[in-house]
């Protein structure tokens, strides 16, 4: 089985030393760079081929978010953004940039490794804590959210995917194929002019693009 290839950037020498030792000891996974900067990643990221990258957002010389905007741009690899901040401009921009996930930093290891899997696997994740906090706020916010352009399928779809479900438990809720799904989600990308799926989760509870 081939290992999932991973960079680790992080400012602090702890969090990367720990999440290095946390992956390498698993089989499945081999960290091929650590960065301790936006810009240290993004070097990284042009030599190494990795699949996924654990992306901080604070950092200096080239911060998270910028970081994960080249990455992104030059198909370089997956971004999974790890972070302590959870504000909403933040998870946002992050989103835009093209990150497939955002998580808060407290997570066990296997959670870790297992939204590290998912991300390589085509699954985006947002943090149980940011979604909370989205979908809290969602009946103010989500004003600018345009239903109207939608069928009543594509809804059901939307809303299941800001659940944070996969193709296949979609598939399995609404008693679809995971093809008919996965077309339904293109069809609702090129309608609300998104880029992925993450977008249509946060573009549906904040009704922010």
């Amino acid at each position: 089985m081939e290992k999932i290839k991973v960079i680790i950037a992080d400012d602090s020498d702890f969090v990367r030393d720990g999440m290095r030792i946390i992956l390498s000891v698993d089989e499945e996974f081999k960290v091929v760079g650590c960065a301790k900067n936006g810009k240290e990643a993004l070097e990284l990221a042009m030599t190494e081929k990795a699949d996924v990258v654990l992306m901080d957002i604070q950092m200096p010389v080239m911060d998270g978010i910028e970081a994960t905007r080249e990455i992104v741009q030059r198909s370089l690899g997956k971004i999974l953004i790890l972070t302590t901040f959870d504000e909403d401009e933040l998870v946002e921009k992050a989103i835009k940039n093209g990150a497939d996930g955002y998580l808060i930093k407290n997570h066990t290891p296997e959670q870790l490794k297992q939204m590290i899997k998912s991300i390589h696997h085509g699954i985006n994740i947002l943090d149980g804590k940011v979604f909370s906090k989205f979908k809290d706020t969602a009946i103010r916010a989500n004003a600018g959210f345009d239903s109207s352009i939608f069928t009543a399928r594509e809804m059901d779809i939307i809303g299941a995917v800001a659940e944070g479900l996969s193709n296949r438990e979609i598939a399995e809720k609404l008693f679809i194929s995971e093809g008919t799904v996965k077309n339904h989600i293109s069809t609702i990308l090129e309608k609300g002019n998104l880029s992925h799926r993450t977008q249509v989760a946060v573009y549906y509870l904040t009704g922010r693009k």
